[in-house]
């Protein structure tokens, strides 16, 4: 099994972030515009992006300030079944935020798509909290 992990610093509470990675409103700006999302444990919320399959998440683990877990259930083959963890630690009102992308069955060129992907979702986080506008699906240019 192979892994992805990024960390981004956000000048921007813990709290702040959180709210960003936990809202419907949030993660519109941040990942995608075509979403359902609710933060609760065991909800399966859905992120589309264009005419891909939908991507759908079930939360495993919501805690305050600190991170969530999410097991994909539905999306691109190579996704079902791995999981995606943030995880937030603030220090004098600047967050770190590491994000892990695990259990991938082998390192294929999506798996390296995703791996640059999830650092442009990252800077897309940073962007949304420290300037209040993120980089989300709709206005990237693939």
């Amino acid at each position: 099994m192979v892994n992805i992990e990024h960390i981004q610093y956000v000048n921007a509470t813990a709290s702040q972030v959180y709210q960003a990675l936990t809202t419907e409103a949030g993660l519109a700006a941040i990942w995608t515009q075509e979403l359902v999302f609710t933060a609760e444990v065991d909800a399966i919320n859905e992120f589309r992006f264009g005419d891909e399959t939908p991507t759908k998440m079930q939360i495993t683990k919501l805690t305050p300030n600190q991170g969530m877990s999410w097991l994909c259930v539905n999306s691109d083959p190579e996704w079902i079944g791995t999981s995606v963890h943030f995880q937030l630690h603030e220090t004098g009102g600047k967050t770190s935020v590491t994000l892990r992308h695990t259990d991938w069955r082998e390192l294929t060129d999506f798996y390296r798509f995703c791996n640059y992907n999830w650092a442009i979702f990252l800077l897309s986080l940073k962007e949304y909290c420290e300037a209040g506008t993120g980089i989300n699906y709709q206005v990237r240019k693939f």
